[in-house]
């Protein structure tokens, strides 16, 4: 199974929505308030990561190919491990939390 899955082809859509949300999850990446709060963010393993829970997922629910649903589905268990928030982040009146960072960048998406 595990080699099915890697052999299973990931169209450009899909690849370019994994490369931009890991990329968008780093300090300094998109220029918004979020930014600031980001410590370190996933590096280049996540975005393999994230493709290889992309293509099991589909394959799982019957499909040769993964869509952009697969990869926002799979962002916050891949990623909520890979990254960390600044100690303001954490001291904030109103906490923001990794998750809440990870679904901000899903929503840049679709």
């Amino acid at each position: 199974m595990q080699t099915l899955v890697r052999r299973i082809p990931v169209g450009k859509q899909v690849m370019d929505a994994i490369l931009e949300l890991v990329r968008s999850t780093r300090p300094g990446a998109v220029g918004d308030e979020l930014d600031s709060l980001i410590n370190w963010g996933p590096g280049p393993r996540a975005s393999q990561a994230l493709m290889v829970t992309s293509r099991a997922r589909a394959l799982l629910r019957g499909r040769l190919e993964p869509s952009v649903d697969d990869v926002l589905a799979l962002a916050e268990p891949v990623l909520q491990h890979r990254m960390q928030l600044s100690l303001i982040a954490l001291t904030q009146e109103q906490r923001i939390t990794v998750r809440d960072v990870i679904a901000a960048r899903k929503k840049r998406l679709g």
